[in-house]
């Protein structure tokens, strides 16, 4: 669990596979640019973690948001069998914590999927910040906004696709979330287990393992040669038609 007085790391040792430029979104400016906002204006702690650390935990007293600078996390609560649900997937430009403003404490436990680098801010000093510098509200308000539509676009994949199309939309989801931060989309490398996104997706290993070979036996995806959790996706829009089909049946 991290805390507001943690060492400062800088991430000036991170790299990552940058997408071609004539790829890169418009919305890949968004992110650079509230991180820089944010160091501005708040000066916020710097934090590396790694594989497993936690960076908030369910019932811990809230006063801080977390923001990830770079690197990846997992959100998950726990279920009235004391079950771990994996309930969401943060990325570079993520708030963490935002759960915990309703109640004073944080509802679900979030955990770092890789080393990474996560920028710790109070609360309080946003609020604060924030009367002078309007723009950090609309930002809070945005990230609440997008999360909102994030947790509705997962919550209607589980409802109401099939589990290969359920499959194919986690994985271009993954792959536009790289591209908006001009990152490479075509390959990526999952810091997660087959089990881990059944468990995401409501499915079973087995499932996930049947969809992701079905996946590939249409091309929509590639394994590499040595490591499952590589993949190469030549085209996210054909994945993406892939899912459109199975919601429009009429249309194959």
């Amino acid at each position: 669990m991290l805390d507001s007085s943690a060492a400062v790391a800088t991430a000036s040792n991170f790299t990552v596979p940058l997408a071609p430029p004539e790829r890169v979104r418009p919305a890949a400016r968004r992110i650079p640019e509230a991180m820089a906002l944010i160091g501005r204006t708040l000066a916020p702690l710097r934090h590396l973690v790694h594989e497993g650390d936690a960076i908030c935990r369910a019932g811990q007293r809230f006063d801080c948001l977390y923001i990830l600078n770079s690197g990846c996390a997992k959100i998950f609560s726990l279920t009235g069998d004391g079950r771990e649900q994996m309930v969401g997937l943060k990325f570079r430009g993520d708030w963490l914590g935002l759960d915990g403003i309703a109640t004073g404490q944080y509802t679900c436990s979030t955990v770092a999927m890789d080393t990474g680098e996560v920028w710790i801010v109070r609360y309080q000093a946003l609020l604060d910040a924030a009367s002078v510098q309007p723009a950090l509200l609309t930002l809070l308000h945005a990230e609440m906004s997008r999360q909102i539509s994030r947790e509705r676009e997962s919550l209607m994949s589980v409802c109401t696709l099939p589990a290969d199309a359920r499959v194919a939309e986690f994985l271009r989801l993954w792959a536009d979330s790289l591209d908006e931060r001009g990152l490479r989309n075509d390959q990526i490398t999952l810091p997660l287990s087959r089990a881990e996104i059944g468990n995401y997706l409501g499915l079973t290993l087995e499932t996930v393992s049947r969809s992701l070979s079905k996946l590939a036996r249409h091309k929509l995806i590639a394994f590499a040669e040595r490591r499952r959790r590589d993949l190469q996706i030549p085209d996210v829009d054909a994945l993406a038609a892939y899912v459109q089909r199975s919601v429009t049946p009429t249309l194959q």
